[in-house]
């Protein structure tokens, strides 16, 4: 038995656990215990169910004493955005609409969890609807401000070391940034790596799965177990994936070639953010080139709102009107502007969306990786939001995989992510310069 095993990252539980020295039904209750400690005040739990858990980790323990085949996540607790449907276990979606919710669907991704050994703990509290208004969970470096959103959960409880890893979903900024305001590591692959079939759809054109962990390595191992081609998928494709795990154990061969944008709404970035920021531009010297960007390339937030708003407006439309009484304040001024825009407009914004794909495409023959920020600053307040979202709008709209690192502290002493972003089915290019990245700052600052 390992003292305090919910210190582990999944990679050192996984190899604690294959070895003997960690059983996981000890693993899943040393995160039980730590939920039960802290989660009242930090609520990343929508719902939580112990003795299921505890049969799963059990199972997984059975198997690997009987010798049999053991999968890469063998026993290790993973927890899901309240918007991925489980059969045995509500999915409630962040709104009173749907307490209680329950469904005999099980997500693609929930299945391949199952494969792989992984203990589905719960599920993880998500604003509402997965978009704008925020639901009761904290953060956990401070309970004063916000985790961010809409994988509020998500983030929190891999923060709070209440598992080694947990699924969230981006339509905007929805994982980069709660892993830069919860201090982990956020990642959301290329568009149509994982299925999205079983997953509240807010945006068919936009929505994407990402992963929390509190390593490159475990971010990426999550992935390889979730990703797959799944035909019930309009943006899944038919072709292999990369080796995430490959990809984040590899060394660079070369000094990568980054790129940072000068964006007009870099002004929204936080003095203490620009600082870090410009801090390691400067340790990185010649990898990195500036460069002014086009105007164009600022027009899609715009592009992006259009086609986010006017989708979850048809997605949800019986839901909207049937239960327009029980939806909150702040979505339903959101929801009146989606219903003006025509489908002309929307036609167009898709256009726009496909012209920006082909300009990354072409773009990253160049470069390796774009630095960005993860988000403007430390986490706000609780109560003034989740956070801007606009630091992750471009790169989301394009498809584009993205990860944040955790690397940089606020003026409050609250964490700030660093975030890199790659070329379209070259995850692991990604993974690899981040490994890079984190390798090559650590030596400068010995």
């Amino acid at each position: 038995m390992i003292k305090n095993s919910y210190t582990l990252t999944a990679s050192e539980a996984l190899a604690a656990i294959a070895s003997g020295r960690l059983s996981s039904v000890e693993l899943v209750k040393s995160c039980l215990a730590r939920i039960a400690e802290t989660d009242g005040a930090i609520k990343a739990w929508a719902f939580l169910d112990e003795g299921a858990a505890l049969a799963q980790a059990a199972e997984c323990d059975r198997i690997r004493i009987a010798g049999l085949a053991t999968g890469p996540l063998h026993g290790i607790p993973v927890g899901l955005k309240d918007i991925i449907d489980t059969a045995k276990m509500p999915t409630q979606r962040g709104s009173v609409i749907f307490e209680g919710r329950q469904t005999d669907n099980v997500a693609r991704l929930v299945e391949l969890l199952r494969e792989a050994g992984a203990v589905i703990m719960g599920k993880t509290v998500t604003t509402e609807f997965a978009f704008v208004h925020a639901n009761e969970t904290r953060n956990p470096h401070n309970p004063d401000h916000t985790p961010g959103g809409s994988s509020s959960g998500s983030a929190a409880a891999v923060a709070a070391l209440h598992v080694p890893l947990s699924i969230g979903t981006q339509t905007n900024g929805s994982v980069i940034r709660p892993a830069s305001f919860c201090g982990v590591f956020g990642f959301k692959p290329t568009r149509g790596v994982i299925s999205r079939d079983g997953i509240l759809q807010t945006s068919v054109s936009l929505d994407q799965v990402g992963c929390f962990g509190r390593s490159l390595a475990d971010v990426a191992l999550l992935t390889d177990a979730i990703g797959g081609y799944d035909q019930r998928d309009a943006v899944s494709f038919a072709r292999p994936r990369p080796n995430m795990s490959a990809g984040a154990a590899a060394d660079a061969p070369v000094t990568p070639a980054l790129a940072w944008f000068d964006l007009p709404f870099n002004d929204r970035l936080s003095g203490d953010a620009l600082d870090g920021i410009d801090a390691v531009i400067e340790i990185l010297g010649p990898s990195v080139e500036r460069m002014a960007a086009a105007d164009t390339l600022s027009d899609l937030v715009a592009v992006q709102a259009t086609i986010h708003e006017y989708e979850i407006a048809q997605h949800q439309a019986e839901v909207f009107e049937t239960h327009w009484d029980q939806i909150s304040d702040t979505l339903r001024p959101v929801i009146t502007r989606a219903r003006t825009i025509t489908k002309a407009q929307y036609d167009d914004a898709l256009a726009v969306k496909t012209s920006a794909e082909g300009f990354f495409k072409a773009f990253f023959m160049d470069y390796d990786a774009i630095i960005a920020p993860s988000a403007a600053g430390e986490a706000p307040m609780f109560g003034n939001g989740t956070g801007d979202p606009i630091f992750c709008t471009l790169w989301t709209l394009a498809g584009l995989p993205c990860i944040s690192l955790p690397m940089l502290v606020g003026e409050t002493g609250l964490p700030i992510g660093v975030q890199l972003i790659g070329p379209a089915e070259k995850d692991d290019r990604l993974l690899r310069t981040a490994r890079w990245l984190q390798i090559h700052l650590a030596d400068a600052a010995e």
